[in-house]
C-alpha cells in the first residue's frame, strides 16, 4: 500500500520553506499532493493558475509530487 500525503495551502507565493517541507515529505511518503487553494476570501498576489505553475516549476525536480489547484 502506498503512503500518500496532501499538503494544502494557498502558497501565495510558494516559498523556500514550503519547498523544504515538500522535499522532506517526499522522503516519508510515496506520493505527495501539493494542493493549492483558490481561497476567494483572500486577495491573492498571484492567480490560482500562476500559483500552480510556480509550484510545478519549483517541485519539478521531485518525482513523486503532484500539484493540483482547487
Amino acid at each position: 500500500m502506498q503512503k500518500r500525503a496532501i499538503y494544502p495551502g494557498t502558497f501565495d507565493p510558494i516559498t523556500n520553506g514550503h519547498i523544504d517541507i515538500v522535499t522532506r515529505a517526499t522522503q516519508m511518503f510515496d506520493h505527495v499532493i501539493l494542493a493549492i487553494a483558490a481561497s476567494p476570501s483572500k486577495k491573492p498576489m498571484f492567480t490560482l493558475e500562476e500559483r500552480v505553475e510556480l509550484a510545478q516549476q519549483a517541485t519539478a525536480h521531485l518525482g513523486n509530487v503532484e500539484v493540483v489547484g482547487f
